[in-house]
């Protein structure tokens, strides 16, 4: 039978108390976890409709361009409502 070694090193290491940790510095990768996470949690009935990333990417680009679109337009009528009041 093979009696096992137990080298020197890994019963020297110390286990270290609460206070010997230091402070710790909250929200420290709060930063970096914001930018490289891209989770959305959706609610189910919604889920239903968007069952994929793909069709969720493709309603809300839609979206995206109708609200463009629809500003523009605002923009537009705004500006010649301005011109007919002045004259």
């Amino acid at each position: 039978m093979k009696k096992t070694s137990t080298s020197k090193g890994d019963q020297d290491i110390p286990e270290l108390k609460r206070a010997q940790l230091g402070v710790g510095v909250r929200g420290k990768y709060f930063k970096n976890f914001t930018q490289a996470s891209n989770v959305v949690v959706l609610k189910p009935e919604i889920q239903k409709a968007f069952p994929t990333s793909e069709a969720v990417n493709k309603a809300l680009a839609s979206m995206l361009a109708f609200a463009q679109e629809t500003q523009g337009l605002a923009a537009r009528s705004k500006r010649s409502s301005r011109k007919r009041a002045a004259a």
